[in-house]
Parts: structure tokens; C-alpha cells; sequence
């Protein structure tokens, strides 16, 4: 039996101290959900801990947005309270850290809901949280917080007690946290993606081409997109991994440049709403149809929330060498599951993505980021050069450079 107490407080030092990085005499924010209460006092803790001068949490029911969505009336369901994008800006200003807790805290909330509904109201995800993150002022961390509802989705053949500690069994492997030091594991996987991603920048390839089954898209890339592993640095100097887990090469791609079809291959819990067997299609850049076995028009309003929603803002590739592939569990969780499979993103690009000012004009603007998985053993990944031949890149999620 997984001993839940030990796994949280380890999660809590590993995504404080080595997420987020928090700095003596740091603010920290954090974002969380009903349900994740031990995590999210573990979490305090440690930030105390490390010297935080104040630990700043908002908690999020699911419950009470189906409540909205169900009944109140449609032509508010975009209105966002302005002192939640006040926080995020207040954050952004005293250089905080940031902590967010994800995973489904109630899978079952918005059963029965309107998809279309279910797509105008993304909170707890705020249209400035992509500018907050483009000016690097905060030192910020994403990690999983299991909850019974999430195990229960995953592992919906076991009782309820069984299926958390195989969650949190599994949260503790791909997370690292069986390793005597997970931060020093940690630092030895990110050397490994940070190769990967100097070798594919090296390349200055101009487009990508994704192929295998259901899928044949070529994204265009800009003149200096540049590919990068979740490492990055504030504006102050503070090395951070925005991600736990992790195990992507990512790059900030052309918004005007794809073509093509993709079918995921994995389902997406976005904003608390659940989304399968999506089919999208790319014409001059833009999404031009959007199918889906469960949840279409959810995904269809999100596609329609603004020009740069319909457009991609990030390109990841993933190989087979992660913890959470080979598992072969679908987690209804994006943090893991965008970690299995390489992944495109609709909407807000990172300015981090490219080296030149002339280029960081082209990224595309959003007020939101939804990732989604589209890769597989099956799918082959080629460099597309500017002259010449393509380059194989990945094959049965092995890198051929």
C-alpha cells in the first residue's frame, strides 16, 4: 500500500524547491482544486520552509462551475472576475513563484453539461496567464495532486481505495520520486532533452512533418524557432522547471503555417470538461474542421475564442525514453498525457520558442493554450530542410538524429 502521506510531502519538496524554485522572501501563488487539500498544505509547508514571505492560495470547485454552467445565463459564461486577472498581474509584478495542482479533482462535475457551454468558461485558466509566463517574472511549477475521483477514471476496474494507491504509485514513478534524490534525476533527464533540443535548433530546419496513422500534418517553423526542454530562467536569474513531469522538446512554430489532419491519440481533459477521438483539420495555418467522438463542440468553442485559438502556439516532440509512455495508462490529465506522446497546442505561443525580435512578433496570441496528443509509436517525425531531402527525426519514438 502506497504510503500517501510520505509521497505528498516528497512531492511537495520536489516541486517547490525544484519546480518552482521558491527564493527566500518569495510571494508564492498557488492554484489548486477541492480535493487536494494535503498537497496544497504540503506544498505551504515546504514554500515556508525554503523562506516564502506569504503563501497565496486560490481554490477552485469544480462542483460550483458546473452549477454556472448549467444555469447561468450563456452571455456571461465568458466573464472573468477582474481580481483573478489582478492576482495573476499582482504576481507578476512582485516576481512570486507560482505552484498549480492539476489533475481531474472530480471527473464526474460536468457530466450532462452542454459541450458548447462547457467551452466559453475556462477557469481556472486566465487569458493573461500566456503573457505572464512571455515576460518571465515568475518562477513557476505544474504537478499532479492525485485525488480517489481521478483514480477511479483512471483504474475505473478497482475499488476506490486500490485505485488511489496504484495512482499515487504511479504519479510517485513517473515523477521520479522512487529515486533516492528526484531532483538530481530530474537534472540528469532535462541534460539529456536539453541535447536533443541544441541538436534539433543546430538543424534550423524549416518545417516539421508528423505522419502515421490518421495524421499527416507539416507545421512550418519560423527563421529562428528555437527548440527548448522545460528549463527555463526568469528575468531575474532564477532557473526553473515549469513541469513535473516532463518529458518534451518543444519549439514555438509558424501560426500561418500548417497543413494537413491530425487524430489524437489520446483523450483531453480541458478546463474540467472531457474531449475523445478528436479530429482536426489545417488549412494556411488556421483549423479549418474540428470532429470529435465526445466533446467536438467544447473544442469548437475553444477553436473560436479569439483569431490566434484557431492557430498553433507550440509544437512538442517526445520520445520513448520517458517514465509515463511506456506505462501505457491514460491519465485524462494533460500534464501527463501531452508527456507520453508528442503533442501540438492550440492558441498562445512562448516567446522563449524563437531568438529574433522579428520573429517574436509572429507568435501567436491567445487567451488560450489547449494541448493535445497526436503521437505514437506509429508516427514517423521528419525535418523538412529548406533545400533537400527530409530528415528522420523520430521513429517508433526513437530519435535518429
Amino acid at each position: 500500500m502506497a504510503d500517501h502521506a510520505e509521497l505528498t510531502r516528497r512531492l511537495a519538496d520536489l516541486v517547490v524547491g525544484y519546480g518552482a524554485n521558491v527564493q527566500p522572501g518569495q510571494i508564492v501563488g498557488v492554484t489548486t482544486y477541492t480535493g487536494k487539500e494535503a498537497l496544497t498544505r504540503e506544498v505551504a509547508r515546504a514554500a515556508y520552509q525554503r523562506g516564502a514571505r506569504w503563501v497565496d492560495v486560490l481554490t477552485f470547485d469544480p462542483w460550483v462551475k458546473r452549477q454556472r454552467l448549467a444555469y447561468a445565463d450563456e452571455s456571461t459564461l465568458d466573464y472573468v472576475p477582474g481580481w483573478m486577472v489582478d492576482r495573476l498581474e499582482w504576481l507578476s509584478d512582485e516576481h512570486a513563484a507560482r505552484v498549480t495542482l492539476t489533475g481531474p479533482a472530480a471527473p464526474e462535475a460536468l457530466d450532462g453539461i452542454d459541450p458548447a457551454r462547457a467551452g466559453r468558461d475556462l477557469l481556472p485558466y486566465l487569458r493573461n496567464t500566456g503573457d505572464v509566463i512571455n515576460r518571465s517574472t515568475t518562477n513557476w511549477c505544474v504537478a499532479p495532486a492525485p485525488t480517489p475521483g481521478w483514480a477511479s477514471l483512471v483504474y475505473p476496474d478497482l475499488d476506490p481505495d486500490e485505485a488511489l494507491d496504484r495512482l499515487w504509485d504511479a504519479i510517485a514513478h513517473v515523477c521520479r520520486l522512487d529515486e533516492d534524490d528526484p531532483a538530481a534525476a530530474w537534472q540528469q533527464r532535462a541534460g539529456t532533452l536539453e541535447g536533443v533540443a541544441a541538436r534539433l535548433t543546430g538543424r534550423r530546419f524549416d518545417a516539421i512533418r508528423l505522419h502515421g496513422p490518421g495524421t499527416d500534418l507539416t507545421v512550418g517553423l519560423l527563421p529562428s524557432s528555437t527548440w527548448h526542454a522545460a528549463d527555463f530562467t526568469t528575468v531575474d536569474g532564477l532557473r526553473h522547471f515549469p513541469n513535473i513531469p516532463s518529458e518534451e522538446t518543444f519549439t514555438t512554430p509558424d501560426p500561418a503555417r500548417a497543413e494537413g489532419h491530425v487524430t489524437a491519440t489520446r483523450p483531453l481533459e480541458v478546463y474540467g470538461a472531457m474531449i475523445d477521438g478528436i479530429r482536426v483539420e489545417f488549412s494556411g495555418g488556421k483549423v479549418t474542421r474540428i470532429d470529435a467522438d465526445r466533446g467536438a463542440d467544447t473544442l469548437r468553442s475553444i477553436a473560436a475564442k479569439d483569431e490566434g485559438s484557431a492557430r498553433l502556439g507550440e509544437l512538442a516532440l517526445v520520445d520513448k525514453e520517458g517514465r509515463i509512455g511506456p506505462l501505457g495508462t491514460t491519465f485524462y490529465e494533460t500534464l501527463l498525457d501531452e508527456n507520453a506522446a508528442s503533442h501540438i497546442a492550440l492558441g498562445n505561443g512562448y516567446e522563449l520558442g524563437v531568438g529574433e525580435d522579428a520573429d517574436r512578433a509572429k507568435v501567436n496570441q491567445s487567451q488560450v493554450h489547449v494541448d493535445f496528443m497526436i503521437g505514437s509509436p506509429e508516427l514517423d517525425v521528419d525535418g523538412i530542410p529548406s533545400a533537400g531531402e527530409p530528415v528522420p527525426l523520430l521513429r517508433g519514438g526513437a530519435w535518429q538524429l
